[in-house]
């Protein structure tokens, strides 16, 4: 069996890690000057009000935005693909609204920031596009992935 069989309040374990990694989400909708509904609302300070776009970051700003996106798309989806009894818990989560939100506001802001930019080095915006092209099938895979588990799965049992 998988680590989870063996020791079930790992179960608890991925409840409690589950608002970190929708934080997440939140923390580069920020950087990007993007608000995700359901996220936690606190209030911002006037002088806090986001000036800072994908469209007008530094270029160091933005790689690093795609590669950190990247890099948790591509674990999420490894994850619940050798794993999908943890869907259950992501649910707990409200995660398909949440990543279904996130997808919406920051996928189309991003790939807008990368194809409008200007590049000294063509290499950069390939591996931009390729990168974020890459989160972007990653998301949609994670989606079926708990549509499947919690929706369609329960139905034909």
């Amino acid at each position: 069996g998988n680590i989870f069989t063996q020791q079930p309040s790992y179960f608890n374990d991925l409840d409690e890690t589950l608002p970190t990694v929708l934080q997440v989400f939140n923390n580069i909708l920020h950087k990007c000057g993007l608000q995700c509904e359901g996220a936690s609302a606190e209030p911002q300070k006037l002088e806090e009000k986001v000036s800072v776009t994908a469209g007008n970051m530094p270029l160091q700003e933005l790689k690093d935005i795609v590669l950190y996106l990247c890099d948790t798309c591509t674990t999420l989806w490894a994850f619940l693909d050798v794993f999908p009894l943890a869907c259950q818990t992501f649910q707990k989560h409200e995660f398909c609204y949440r990543l279904a939100s996130f997808y919406e506001l920051a996928i189309p802001e991003l790939e807008s920031a990368i194809k409008k930019r200007r590049y000294e080095d063509n290499s950069v915006f390939a591996d931009l596009w390729r990168r974020i092209s890459h989160s972007r099938k990653k998301m949609i895979e994670v989606f079926h992935i708990l549509v499947n588990q919690v929706c369609l799965q329960p139905i034909l049992e």
